[in-house]
């Protein structure tokens, strides 16, 4: 079986990986990377391709999915905003100094 070939995955897996290769295109991301992510997550989630014989798969995990809904940004909303800004600033200054140094 050549690389890349997925006759190995299941129907579900194939819709499954449709989906998110759609939801990646409809936020900007270019064809070639959706397919690439879209794969990877179906991967993560499912452990690879589960068409074989008559034997029963492993269950799929859905942990880094939840994961990524859930946490995402809450470190920096719950920042005070002038916590935020003094950061900025003193990451300016920093690049600001790195830059002239060389």
């Amino acid at each position: 079986m050549p690389r890349g070939d997925k006759s190995a995955y299941t129907d579900k897996q194939k819709r499954k990986a449709d989906h998110i290769e759609e939801s990646y295109e409809s936020r900007g991301v270019a064809a070639p990377e959706a397919e690439r992510r879209a794969w990877a997550t179906v991967n993560k989630e499912s452990g690879g391709g589960n068409k074989s014989g008559s034997g029963v798969g492993k269950p799929e995990s859905h942990a880094a999915s939840r994961k990524g809904g859930k946490t995402g940004g809450k470190a920096a909303a719950s920042r005070p905003r002038t916590e935020s800004q003094a950061s900025a600033k003193q990451a300016a200054r920093t690049r600001k100094d790195n830059k002239s140094g060389f």
